[in-house]
């Protein structure tokens, strides 16, 4: 039984990687903010639970000697750290930094993955990205993120830390209380369907549990040369075509329309080029329309 470490557990991702590494037969501790009972956290698969800040303190009191450690704490907003950047730098930078430094100073055999954004992209001047792409960043969101790759190419580099990035591009699934499905499917249901941008936009969509089988794959390439993966299906998708199909699973009949007004740095297409997992034996295994339709019916009934 391999010991893994996941931080930032609470988070939408990092409950999802909890859950595949139990069911892959690890032990699973984890720590990061979050109130929830111990029958919750048990459920997704987490043997030992610390609700605690990610520092270097409490790293090493209680993470242990895991074999791999999931780095899933951190920021997952760009709207807040529009708003507030400097909470945001600590959420990201500053808790990498303390995982980093926790393995270089006690734990360096470890293997660390690292859940990196296609925010670190900015707007993107070719479809579809590959990760050899120049970055640049258009938001704190984004640069806090590259900020992080840059500190694990060091430590790397440096003191011989194994690390895989994987640059996550627009993930979704049932649970997911914010982008764009939570936002369609509440505006859809309080009679609004007037949306903003043009909705030929285009992300890249890749369902939580395909995210998660990635992350714990990309844990057996994690070496001191830091590979990066993009976290995509590499089938791009218009905004148009997934609030339409919200609009008709929630039964409305009226389609919805757009106001043409686009927020300055919002790229008009995210499009990922999944060379680098393909490469190690992955595949996307969630199909789309099954799924957005699973998410309304989870957003319909279940969600409060």
């Amino acid at each position: 039984m391999k010991r893994a470490l996941v931080t930032g557990a609470y988070g939408f991702v990092g409950r999802h990687v909890a859950r595949a590494a139990a069911a892959r037969g690890h032990h699973v501790t984890a720590m990061g903010h979050g109130s929830w009972g111990r029958d919750e956290w048990k459920g997704w698969g987490i043997s030992d639970w610390h609700a605690v800040d990610v520092t270097v303190d409490t790293l090493t009191t209680y993470a242990g000697k895991p074999d791999v450690v999931f780095h899933c704490a951190g920021s997952g907003s760009v709207a807040f750290s529009m708003a507030y950047p400097y909470h945001d730098y600590q959420r990201t930078v500053a808790t990498t930094l303390s995982v980093l430094e926790y393995l270089r100073t006690t734990h360096a055999g470890a293997r660390l993955v690292i859940p990196s954004s296609a925010g670190v992209y900015g707007v993107a001047e070719e479809m579809p990205i590959r990760v050899a792409d120049r970055l640049n960043p258009v938001s704190p969101y984004g640069i806090h993120k590259k900020m992080a790759e840059d500190l694990c190419r060091s430590y790397g580099r440096h003191f011989g830390i194994q690390v895989a990035l994987i640059r996550l591009f627009s993930v979704y699934g049932a649970g997911m209380r914010k982008q764009l499905l939570w936002d369609a499917c509440r505006k859809i249901s309080e009679g609004d369907l007037v949306f903003g941008g043009t909705g030929e936009e285009t992300r890249d969509w890749l369902h939580v549990d395909d995210a998660a089988a990635l992350m714990l794959l990309a844990a057996d390439h994690a070496s001191d040369l830091c590979p990066v993966a993009n976290g995509g299906t590499g089938e791009p998708r218009t905004i148009r075509e997934v609030v339409d199909l919200v609009a008709r699973q929630l039964g409305c009949a009226q389609r919805p329309s757009f106001s043409r007004s686009v927020r300055a740095g919002d790229p008009m297409h995210y499009h990922a080029d999944i060379s680098e997992p393909l490469s190690w034996g992955w595949r996307a295994q969630r199909r789309w329309l099954e799924e957005v339709a699973g998410y309304v019916r989870w957003f319909r009934d279940d969600a409060p």
